[in-house]
């Protein structure tokens, strides 16, 4: 674990999340915490930024912080509120107190650049994951199958949300934040999309096409008024959670209709459930445990296994698009 230049003390820790409801009522709340309300904490943030981070100390902290930390962006005052959140944690800890947070999460301890490491870590496991499968995808599926090319467009998708989450967990800043959050909706809405094409689409394409246009609204409409409004995070968790309800559904309905006629039919309904249960896990907030496993990258490290479920049940079914369509049988 990397220490910080403004004192060899050991590090620490990282944040959780809660969902669904909880979520709801966890993120109005989430720019100020107990931990960071705390007089200690800010007369200690305070003390510490006027005798380390001006002048001579300034120059000096930049000559010894380690090239990976300012690459990151970690400045001066980020570890001036680092090693005052764990001089509070033990000041808590001490008198017998609960373990608070700050600004919003629970402290993370450290790991080199990594703000939250079990976080950053799943997240680059549920990356390397996709993009696995989508090789084996494109390996596997010949690109004349009628569901190719919208597969291979939802996998760049999730990739590039996977990518933002694993940068996010590393660091969070307001750009890192922001796109964590509008590649996850990208996601989502692109799932709906791909929901569309496979069942209306490929026998009526203007309506998917008429659905694509207007998911592409939806998603500027989100990002543009979380963007040059409000960022509120109630709404942006409703409008996910209500967003992830209309692709279970659909998907939901769409596999019973056809249980009888594809006996691959169990697999995309255990993916959808399991996406929409898993995320329960995030109720389990509580403080990391050893300072780094915490609710937020249990669920992250639960959906690994999910993408090569989910990749099964495309690459079934896209060779039996594409064997129906050889035969000239209606497709399901």
């Amino acid at each position: 674990m990397a220490s910080s230049p403004l004192s060899p003390r050991r590090t620490s820790v990282s944040p959780a999340t809660v969902a669904l409801v909880v979520l709801l009522m966890w993120t109005t709340t989430a720019e100020a915490s107990q931990g960071d309300k705390e007089p200690i904490y800010r007369d200690c943030v305070k003390n510490c930024v006027q005798s380390n981070c001006t002048g001579a100390r300034l120059r000096w902290y930049q000559t010894v912080q380690p090239r990976y930390m300012a690459l990151t962006g970690w400045t001066c005052r980020d570890d001036c509120r680092y090693e005052c959140m764990w001089t509070t944690v033990d000041l808590y800890q001490a008198d017998g107190f609960e373990i608070p947070q700050f600004h919003g999460k629970w402290p993370f301890a450290r790991f080199l650049c990594f703000e939250e490491p079990a976080s950053a870590l799943a997240s680059l496991l549920n990356g390397l994951a996709c993009l696995l499968m989508m090789l084996r995808y494109r390996s596997t599926v010949p690109r004349q199958s009628p569901m190719f090319h919208t597969i291979n467009a939802f996998s760049l998708v999730s990739l590039n949300a996977w990518f933002w989450s694993t940068v996010f967990h590393t660091r969070e800043t307001f750009l890192t934040e922001k796109m964590d959050y509008f590649c996850a909706t990208a996601v989502i809405l692109y799932s709906i999309y791909l929901c569309c094409v496979r069942t209306l689409g490929l026998k009526h394409p203007v309506v998917s096409s008429i659905v694509g246009v207007v998911l592409i609204l939806v998603f500027t409409s989100h990002v543009s008024y979380l963007t040059f409004v409000s960022f509120d995070y109630s709404y942006n968790m409703a409008a996910n959670i209500s967003f992830g309800m209309v692709n279970l559904l659909w998907w939901l309905f769409w596999c019973w209709s056809n249980r009888r006629t594809l006996p691959y039919w169990w697999k995309c309904v255990l993916v959808v459930l399991l996406l929409h249960g898993l995320v329960l896990l995030e109720l389990l907030d509580f403080p990391p445990l050893l300072w780094i496993l915490d609710a937020h990258a249990l669920w992250h490290l639960s959906t690994i296994p999910v993408h090569v479920l989910f990749y099964s049940f495309l690459i079934e079914d896209s060779l039996y698009l594409l064997n129906t369509e050889k035969m000239g049988v209606k497709v399901e």
